[in-house]
């Protein structure tokens, strides 16, 4: 568990401006459940996803989105990991395989979050900011996230990493401008699952 608590590169709670703003939202609130759903609220409401508002710079480090107030749904979820990792909760990063479009190619990642509560476990929120057709909760045990899996090369990815995927970091690292990271968002490669047949199977086990 202590994977999910560690301050880093890119989820640097240590930050004080970081520390400042987790401590501030903490104040008040006498469960981790409570400030768990304040710090969501926040990062959701309050920091603008960067696409939705085409506002620059291009963020990555969750002290980053902080002091400019944006980022893109990735570098969101840095933050929010950072906020509750400074509050001594367990936090991890999570990602999607989502359609750009409303249907079809091109794919890309999409990036939230599993917080890890006493009493439900590791739940999954999603804190990239609703808008008409989006509208992601914090309402355990019951997931709300910001969009549904509709299409058959998208994925729901069900581990939790403690740090970013490099292929989202060099995505964001790589593009100056929103506009530029929008057209080369980070993507991964899904290889199809072959369901076999009883016989097949059978035959696999007896040449094994």
């Amino acid at each position: 568990m202590q994977h999910y608590l560690n301050s880093s590169e890119y989820i640097d709670w240590k930050h004080p401006l970081v520390t400042t703003k987790a401590r501030e939202l903490a104040e008040g609130y006498v469960s981790n459940e409570l400030i768990a759903k304040n710090c969501f609220e926040f990062v959701r409401d309050t920091i603008k996803h960067s696409w939705d508002y085409r506002m620059n710079p291009v963020t990555i480090k969750a002290s980053e989105v902080l002091i400019h107030g944006t980022g893109y749904c990735y570098a969101k979820s840095h933050l929010l990991a950072a906020l509750l990792r400074a509050n001594s909760i367990p936090t991890g990063l999570c990602y999607q395989r989502l359609t750009i479009e409303t249907k079809g190619p091109p794919y890309c990642l999409h990036g939230l979050n599993a917080i890890y509560l006493k009493h439900y476990g590791w739940y999954r929120v999603d804190a990239r900011g609703n808008k008409q057709g989006v509208a992601a909760e914090f309402c355990p045990p019951r997931e709300k996230l910001a969009f549904p899996i509709v299409d058959a090369q998208e994925r729901d990815f069900h581990e939790i990493w403690s740090e970013p995927l490099p292929e989202v970091i060099r995505t964001l690292a790589q593009y100056e401008t929103v506009d530029l990271v929008f057209k080369n968002l980070p993507d991964i490669e899904v290889v199809p699952i072959k369901i076999c047949s009883y016989r097949e199977s059978l035959e696999y086990s007896r040449q094994a």
